[in-house]
């Protein structure tokens, strides 16, 4: 989507299922990476935590993605993996996350956000079942893995009676490669992209401004960046709001902010709206669009 064409929503991503007036768009996680779900939040964007699942794994070993040098486990010192991951060709496990997408249908969310929803890295998987499913697709290992993943994402969608976006990894070079995400393929099967930047504190932004531009001149369906707001000091949240304020000449479709609860979202409005040096300095450097936003906080703030 070409920058400077849409107004920019603020947003939040909750753990707790609550909206806070002020923002417009409400994701929560639902389905953790610890495996851990929850019921559904009615009247907001419902977001899932797809092949990665500690508990399934501890219960059920068999299931996680492998490679030559082993399992895809955080424990796995040959990789620099987050998250134990499940092998996501495991027709089992699949169609758990299925079913579990269409109880939050049922519970009248507002959409579906996928995350997690790809292979781990590259190395992965060569499990049996992976490697006679590539081969009898006479597809190259990279294309295959690309469509399994879309495959995945197109059945997914077919359970999702609203929104259906997907969280997008932060690599806008070898995702493919890597992932097996196929921007072009999903771009056409989800209402927008998710990229979560995710960072202690935002003092040092450059890399947030570069890797969202990027990823707005990539993706063929609009982008919404998510960005760290749990851990906030005076320094902290100045520097997030900033960001914020950067992003928003991008023409992304929003900002999403990841909170621990509704306090942690309003103290950061709060400190927007009654700060005065930093409403100044967005005034002194024409960043219009959160300007816009903090003069709507400063009715309710």
């Amino acid at each position: 989507m070409r920058e400077g064409t849409v107004n920019m929503k603020i947003g939040l991503v909750t753990y707790a299922p609550e909206k806070v007036v002020g923002y417009e768009m409400h994701v929560y996680y639902s389905k953790w990476v610890d495996g851990q779900v929850f019921p559904p939040a009615k009247g907001m964007q419902n977001d899932v935590t797809c092949f990665c699942d500690a508990k399934a794994i501890r219960e059920d070993p068999g299931i996680v993605a492998v490679s030559k040098d082993g399992e895809a486990l955080r424990k796995n010192k040959r990789f620099n993996l987050t998250f134990d991951y499940v092998c996501p060709t495991n027709p089992k496990y699949r169609e758990r996350l299925l079913d579990y997408i269409d109880t939050l249908n049922k519970g009248h969310v507002d959409g579906v956000t996928l995350n997690l929803y790809h292979f781990p890295e590259q190395e992965f998987c060569v499990c049996p079942r992976c490697i006679d499913l590539w081969r009898k697709s006479g597809l190259k290992w990279t294309d295959w893995r690309a469509a399994t993943i879309t495959e995945f994402l197109k059945e997914a969608k077919n359970h999702v009676k609203g929104t259906f976006a997907v969280e997008m990894f932060p690599d806008p070079l070898m995702a493919k490669e890597r992932f097996g995400i196929d921007f072009e393929a999903i771009a056409e099967l989800v209402d927008y992209f998710h990229v979560p930047l995710s960072a202690r504190d935002y003092t040092t932004n450059y890399w947030v401004d570069l890797l969202a531009r990027d990823f707005v001149k990539i993706l063929n369906k609009p982008v919404v960046v998510e960005l760290s707001g749990e851990m906030q000091t005076v320094e902290k949240t100045d520097a997030l709001l900033k960001t914020v304020a950067l992003l928003g000449r991008h023409g992304l479709m929003g900002t999403l902010l990841l909170v621990h609860d509704s306090e942690n979202a309003k103290q950061i409005a709060r400190y927007a709206v009654h700060n005065s040096e930093f409403r100044d300095w967005l005034s002194k450097n024409d960043f219009s669009e959160m300007k816009r936003i903090v003069d709507d906080w400063a009715k309710l703030y």
